[in-house]
């Protein structure tokens, strides 16, 4: 067992990466400071606009990525564990959505790219397609802590439980799934999904999330979440920009999944139409 504190920080970021590091700097050090360490940003953390183009003239290779070098200053500064819930880098002539859990010393530990695009319209009539600006990822990536084994997700890879359930039965206990997601779905959608992939998987789940308007008509939820094994919310924000912290316990995970151990309950099925066996996941 060991007990540790984790904290979500909620951003309003915008097209002004100067600025948007500035404040991500300002909550890093103020969780830090309050015993936090693991830090966890979310999606888009250097620079969110809804204009494709904003983005791409604001992408860079990872190894000349000003946001990366500022966020591996800043891991090493506060000494703490930092997932930069995502920043786009320049991958072979596309962009990628790309989460790195940053070390205390500032290096890479794993990095993990987005692989679910967002290709949606959504309830107000807004078309969003994330596939023709970004090259979705084809890995999942679990990633090592001193805590245990952290699977990496982003934002939308949330609608997809079977990823999660990869993760988890490969030995994941923490699942982090950084975020700007949608107004209008994250309203109807965001705490269900968000503790059910924690119940199903009988992992603590961490959401950072953006909130607020964005440039280019972009509007995210916010609410970051923390949430336990059983699927009890530790820790929430509203609407703001802030830190939310709780208190984690790995021997949560070890307790709750003695009394459910669904993890291995899996059974091969034929799929419907009489296709080839499938096991669920």
């Amino acid at each position: 067992m060991t007990i540790f504190k984790a904290a979500c920080v909620q951003l309003n970021s915008g097209n002004d990466m100067a600025a948007n590091l500035r404040a991500a700097g300002e909550h890093v050090r103020a969780a830090a400071g309050a015993g936090a360490q693991l830090v966890m940003l979310p999606e888009y953390a250097a620079l969110l606009d809804g204009s494709g183009r904003v983005m791409r003239e604001n992408s860079y290779p990872e190894e000349q990525h000003p946001a990366l070098s500022a966020f591996r200053a800043l891991a090493q500064e506060t000494r703490v564990w930092l997932l930069v819930g995502s920043i786009t880098v320049k991958s072979d002539g596309a962009m990628a959505n790309r989460s790195y859990l940053l070390s205390p010393d500032g290096a890479v530990a794993a990095r993990y790219d987005k692989i679910h695009m967002f290709d949606a319209t959504l309830p107000g009539g807004t078309v969003i397609r994330e596939s023709s600006a970004y090259q979705p990822g084809a890995h999942a990536v679990l990633a090592h802590t001193p805590w245990g084994a952290l699977g990496m997700t982003v934002c939308y890879d949330l609608r997809f439980p079977q990823l999660y359930r990869k993760l988890a039965q490969a030995g994941a206990i923490f699942l982090t799934v950084p975020s700007s997601f949608q107004r209008e779905t994250g309203i109807a959608h965001w705490h269900a999904l968000l503790r059910a992939r924690a119940i199903e998987n009988l992992c603590y789940v961490f959401a950072p999330a953006m909130c607020g308007d964005h440039p280019g008509n972009r509007k995210s939820y916010g609410h970051s979440l923390i949430i336990d094994p059983w699927g009890k919310v530790l820790a929430e924000l509203g609407d703001e920009a802030g830190v939310a912290a709780a208190e984690i316990d790995t021997g949560e995970v070890a307790r709750v999944r003695g009394l459910l151990p669904s993890l291995g309950h899996d059974r091969e099925f034929t799929a419907p139409g009489g296709g080839a066996g499938e096991r669920v996941r």
